[in-house]
C-alpha cells in the first residue's frame, strides 16, 4: 500500500459568530508527518490573536492543522491548508484530493478590512464605519469596500509567489500555482487547481485544472476549458512554447511548439482537416478527424481556411518565444 502523503502547519483562522470558519492563513506549510504535540514549534501569531470578536463578530484564533492529502477534505482549515500548498508551490495542480472543496468553504463577504460573515453583514458594516468615523479604529478608513463575495479568496491576501507579476489581484484565486517567470495581465484569470509549470505568459483565463507548459502564451481574451460547471472530467493543458491565440479557447490540450489562431476555438467534438501538402498538389480532400483526435499531440497549427471556413491542422517547426524582458519578474 503506498504511503500516505501529508502536510501541516499553524494556521490563523478567522470564526464568526456563528461559529464558521471564514478563512484560516497559513504564513508557513510543511509537507511530511506532523511533529507530536510536544514538539510543535509556537504559532508566533502573537498580537494577531483575539477571542474575543471585533466589530465584525469575527475571533482570530491559531490553529494546528494536519491533512492527510490524498483523503477528501475534512475541514475548512483542511482546504485552506491544501489552497495554500499550491499557491506556495509545494504541490502542483491536480496533485492533491480536492473532492469536496466547496462544501468545506463557506461564502465569506470579502472587504479591505477583511472576511465578513454574509449573514450579519449590513449591521457589522454600519458599526465597523461608525466606529472609523468616531477614531475608534486609528489609522483605518471608516468605509467599508466589499471586494467580493465568493468561497474563494485572492491569493496575494494571503501567499505572494516570488518571481512573478501580477496586474490586477482579483485575478488570481488562492489555489493557483505560479511559477517563476510568469506575467499574469490585468485581464489574466487563474483559478484555484491551476496554473503555470514555467516562464508564461497570461492573458486569458486558465480554469480550474488547467496548467501551461513553460514558455507558452495564453492570449488575451482566450479561454480553456476546465472541468467545474459541467465541464466534464478531462482536463486539458497547454504544453511548452505553444500559443493560445487572442480571444481564442481550447476544449483539447495542446502539446509542445503548438498555435491556436486568434479567434478560434477548438473542442473535442470539432471536425478538422489534416493538411496534407501532396493532397493539396493532386486536388484530393484532406482527412477529417475530430479534436481530440489531436489533444495533446505537438508541432500543429490549429487554423480556419479564410476562403472555405474549413478548420484545418498543420504542421509547424518550432516553438514560440515569449518576450525575456517582460519576463524578468
Amino acid at each position: 500500500m503506498a504511503e500516505q502523503r501529508k502536510a501541516w502547519g499553524w494556521g490563523l483562522a478567522s470564526i464568526d459568530a456563528a461559529g464558521n470558519t471564514l478563512d484560516v492563513w497559513y504564513p508557513k506549510a510543511q509537507l511530511g508527518e506532523a511533529p507530536a504535540e510536544a514538539d510543535r514549534p509556537n504559532h508566533g501569531f502573537g498580537a494577531l490573536v483575539h477571542e474575543g470578536p471585533d466589530l465584525r463578530g469575527v475571533r482570530r484564533l491559531p490553529v494546528f492543522t494536519e491533512s492527510n492529502l490524498d483523503e477528501p477534505i475534512e475541514s475548512t482549515a483542511d482546504a485552506y491548508l491544501r489552497l495554500h500548498l499550491m499557491s506556495m508551490r509545494l504541490a502542483k495542480p491536480n496533485t492533491l484530493n480536492l473532492d469536496g472543496i466547496f462544501a468545506k468553504l463557506n461564502n465569506v463577504v470579502w472587504t479591505n478590512y477583511g472576511p465578513f460573515a454574509v449573514e450579519d453583514f449590513t449591521q457589522r458594516r454600519l458599526d465597523v464605519m461608525a466606529a472609523g468615523a468616531q477614531s475608534g479604529m486609528p489609522g483605518m478608513r471608516a468605509d467599508v469596500n466589499v471586494l467580493a463575495i465568493d468561497k474563494f479568496p485572492r491569493m496575494l491576501d494571503y501567499v505572494v509567489p516570488s518571481g512573478v507579476r501580477i496586474g490586477d489581484g482579483d485575478r488570481v484565486r488562492l489555489g493557483a500555482y505560479l511559477s517563476e517567470g510568469t506575467t499574469v495581465m490585468h485581464a489574466g484569470f487563474v483559478n484555484f487547481n491551476a496554473g503555470t509549470l514555467g516562464t508564461c505568459m497570461i492573458e486569458g483565463r486558465v480554469s480550474q485544472g488547467v496548467v501551461v507548459g513553460d514558455g507558452s502564451d495564453v492570449g488575451g481574451g482566450a479561454s480553456i476549458m476546465g472541468t467545474l460547471s459541467g465541464g466534464g472530467k478531462l482536463r486539458n493543458s497547454i504544453g511548452e512554447h505553444s500559443l493560445l491565440g487572442a480571444n481564442a479557447g481550447i476544449g483539447i490540450s495542446l502539446g509542445d511548439n503548438c498555435v491556436v489562431e486568434a479567434g478560434l476555438y477548438v473542442t473535442a467534438g470539432t471536425k478538422i482537416e489534416v493538411f496534407d501538402k501532396e493532397k493539396a498538389a493532386a486536388g484530393v480532400d484532406f482527412d477529417v478527424v475530430k479534436g481530440a483526435d489531436l489533444s495533446g499531440k505537438n508541432n500543429i497549427l490549429f487554423i480556419r481556411n479564410s476562403l472555405t471556413g474549413a478548420i484545418q491542422a498543420r504542421p509547424r517547426k518550432g516553438g514560440i518565444e515569449l518576450n525575456d524582458a517582460l519576463h524578468k519578474n
